[in-house]
């Protein structure tokens, strides 16, 4: 049977020293962010969404909060197979990432992540929900390259954040998935292996 899953990126963070905070505490959302979590909030109002799941990071649960104010009779749930990636390069600049095309991945020894692990816990997520939610509509509040994985899966490509550009050469409008961004994955069958439908919306205008 069909399901749905709304893959919605957190919105903008208050990150004044423009650093990498990945799992890092206390970073919310900005003034900008709550607006764009409002707009995402709106476009799934009148979705009928049988359960909401949130990061356990503060921005993602901040996210989360918000549309589930349209959605009061659900309970949202934290689930850390959806959390930000692992890295050792939390608090570096973003404009010394940029040089490195913010590869997150490359010589990560345990506990830090590749991005297969990400890849991994993912679909880890995934397939629980379709078990659980056969047949009906949820949505997931997450982060970029969760929700990049998935993009490059549904199209066909290998999920590599190494290679960011292949992006909108295969379809998204935007280099990267924007922030408070909605990615709904639709699978029509039972099958474990099935290759989902993917659509892009950004509920707001830049």
């Amino acid at each position: 049977m069909t399901i749905r899953i709304h893959l919605i990126r957190h919105g903008d963070v208050h990150n004044p020293k423009g650093i990498l905070y990945g799992r890092m505490p206390n970073f919310r959302l900005s003034a900008k962010g709550r607006e764009q979590a409002t707009s995402a909030r709106d476009a799934l109002k009148n979705k009928p969404l049988s359960a909401i799941f949130a990061s356990p990071q503060p921005r993602a649960q901040e996210t989360a909060n918000i549309i589930v104010n349209a959605h009061p009779e659900i309970t949202l749930q934290t689930s850390e197979l959806i959390d930000e990636v692992l890295t050792p390069r939390e608090g570096e600049s973003l404009n010394e990432l940029a040089k490195d095309n913010f590869d997150l991945y490359t010589g990560n020894q345990p506990p830090y992540e590749l991005q297969n692990d990400v890849f991994a816990r993912t679909q880890q997520f995934i397939t629980q929900a379709r078990l659980d939610y056969n047949g009906q509509e949820i949505a997931a509040i997450t982060h970029g390259d969760i929700v990049a994985f998935m993009f490059l899966f549904a199209k066909g490509a290998t999920p590599d954040m190494r290679q960011k550009g292949q992006m909108q050469t295969l379809g998204l409008p935007e280099e990267y998935p924007a922030t408070a961004s909605i990615s709904t994955l639709t699978y029509s069958t039972d099958d474990p292996h099935e290759v989902p439908e993917y659509s892009y919306l950004r509920p707001y205008d830049l």
